[in-house]
């Protein structure tokens, strides 16, 4: 079993299932917590990530298998995608799979799911397919902000970690969720994006 990512939330290890390589995630105990409520919250967090993982397939969006759920450890086994992360990629692929982003962001909104942190490295892209991972902050809304809050994280991971490509891969994200969720809606969100950056809680992104 190998480190992939120690996380403030989990830790996330690869390991071996049935002969294949898979992901082993783990959420730690937090020693500030109550242990009864920390026993709880760990318990619900990872009841409600493989419970979002199985349901986001069918609506069409590519993410890892759940093989197996340990809820006294707090422990989810899920499908290993070797694929490359889309913040790895070259900035004409980056471009080009924004489009595709805005697309798979606005299938979850338009099913009532939030990710909860979007951001490039959790799309991964393997055979020509761009997968969606890391649902350990999801949650089912159909609130407009909520999904507000969701597209102000990836303008801003855009804009901070690919910031010579920003402009190009926000507009094609934009074209790939609105052709998902609407004009309507999707100016509904714009201006609520644009209202949440007004409220001094982020940087401005220019």
């Amino acid at each position: 079993m190998k480190l992939l990512k120690k996380g403030a939330e989990a830790d996330i290890f690869l390991t071996n299932w049935n002969s294949s390589n898979a992901i082993l995630k783990i959420r730690k105990p937090k020693d500030y917590r109550n242990p009864i409520l920390d026993s709880k919250i760990r318990r619900h967090r990872t009841i409600k990530e493989s419970q979002t993982l199985s349901e986001v397939k069918f609506f069409g969006i590519p993410s890892p298998i759940v093989y197996y759920v340990d809820l006294k450890k707090s422990e989810i086994i899920m499908q290993e995608i070797p694929g490359k992360p889309v913040h790895d990629l070259s900035p004409s692929k980056i471009i080009q799979a924004s489009k595709e982003i805005g697309k798979l962001v606005g299938t979850m909104h338009k099913n009532g799911i939030m990710h909860g942190d979007l951001t490039t490295s959790n799309f991964i892209l393997y055979n020509k397919k761009i997968y969606v991972i890391d649902f350990g902050l999801s949650q089912k809304t159909i609130k407009l902000e909520d999904h507000a809050v969701d597209l102000r994280l990836i303008k801003e991971i855009l804009n901070s970690a690919h910031a010579k490509i920003m402009q190009s891969s926000w507009k094609n994200f934009q074209t790939g969720y609105k052709s998902v969720v609407g004009s309507t809606k999707f100016q509904k969100i714009s201006n609520l994006v644009s209202e949440i950056e007004g409220r001094g809680r982020y940087a401005t992104v220019v």
